[in-house]
């Protein structure tokens, strides 16, 4: 395909890998911001918001191994040598963004920071997760200002101006490419090897289903799943392929205080978007750490106890992108354990928020650091 912009986007091997990393790196980003309003809300309080939180986070660790199994499937290698050197994908140094970060939506960007639960990180959430429909006449390509802070969706040696017009669009040419390259090369495209696959028995049970790749129907059904339970909940109804609620009505809720009803036997009969008729709940909008916002090492005092307990945290969140890594990599088996890791996590996230920054003249607690060390 050649876009306005005068790209060739996936046409080859090479080009179809460089979009499955730009994939994997997408579907992380959404992590940090959702983890860190996660553990913001005080124990006890605002169980909705807290379960609602973390079963899209769950969702989009699934995200992140479909994408990874597509890329095992087609060759990919996460750990290799490269120009002499050894290149990574998760532990790569632009994996995790800088936070802010800006992710697309249609022709402009918007901002995704790390904060608190509160009605503006939920309004962001929103936005994460809209579905947008796409006029056909719409470019592929768009060249927009360039943030400092945002890296997704650029083109395979392009103009680091020109990204994919949305996150629908990126998608839909990764499943374009998969069909072109499949009718160029036939099965040969599919060269991985299938014990490097994250398989059910090597999946934790959340977040819906993981799908084996080995072929091209089931790499397309893999970043279907993505697409609809992610930015493409279908427009104009509340529930994804598999009857669930999108992620977009799961946090919508938490703006109306009310569940919405999906009726699994007949999901025509569920309620219409922005009309949620199910029981209705109370936020508790103040029962929240009062975090500080992207918070970086050098916002802590040297050698004071958040100081030392955030470098603790910023090499455990290290760590288990390693051990995702090395699953990935050929070790399916160690998926299970290295998820747990990141719900271990908790509690070193929880230290920090329980406490006030020494010397803050705002009265704001520690908060995370997601970055390698």
């Amino acid at each position: 395909m050649t876009t306005d912009n005068g790209y060739n986007l996936i046409t080859t091997v090479e080009e179809l890998h460089y979009y499955l990393k730009q994939a994997m790196k997408l579907e992380h980003a959404t992590i940090p911001p959702y983890i860190t309003a996660l553990y913001s809300i005080q124990p006890g309080t605002n169980l909705e918001g807290f379960h609602i939180i973390r079963q899209v986070a769950v969702e989009e660790m699934l995200h992140l191994t479909l994408v990874a199994n597509v890329f095992n499937a087609v060759g990919g290698k996460f750990v290799e040598q490269k120009d002499g050197k050894v290149q990574t994908v998760l532990t790569a140094p632009d994996f995790i963004p800088p936070y802010p970060t800006y992710l697309p939506t249609g022709s402009v960007d918007f901002q995704v920071g790390l904060g608190k639960f509160s009605p503006a990180t939920i309004e962001t959430f929103i936005k994460i997760e809209r579905a947008e429909e796409v006029d056909e006449g719409k470019p592929l390509v768009v060249s927009r200002p360039v943030q400092e802070h945002c890296h997704f969706l650029t083109i395979h040696n392009g103009q680091p101006s020109d990204t994919f017009y949305s996150i629908g669009l990126f998608y839909a040419e990764i499943i374009r490419g998969l069909n072109a390259l499949y009718k160029e090369m036939g099965n040969a495209l599919f060269c991985g090897d299938p014990q490097r696959q994250i398989t059910p028995e090597y999946y934790y049970n959340g977040g819906g289903d993981i799908v084996p790749v080995t072929d091209l129907r089931s790499a397309i059904r893999a970043i279907r799943v993505i697409q609809e339970q992610g930015e493409g909940s279908r427009v104009g109804a509340i529930y994804d392929a598999e009857r669930e609620l999108g992620h977009y009505y799961r946090f919508e809720q938490l703006k109306q205080g009310r569940y919405y009803i999906v009726n699994r036997d007949d999901p025509e009969q569920s309620d219409r978007p922005h009309q949620p008729t199910g029981e209705s709940f109370t936020v508790d909008w103040d029962a929240v750490y009062p975090i500080k916002e992207n918070a970086k090492l050098s916002d802590y005092p040297v050698g004071t106890e958040v100081y030392e307990a955030a470098k603790d945290f910023q090499s455990a969140y290290s760590k288990f992108l390693k051990d995702i890594e090395y699953a990935f990599d050929g070790h399916p088996e160690e998926l299970i354990p290295a998820v747990g890791g990141m719900f271990r996590l908790k509690e070193q996230a929880s230290y920090l928020m329980r406490n006030p920054i020494p010397e803050n003249k705002d009265g704001l607690n520690a908060a995370p650091i997601f970055r390698l060390d």
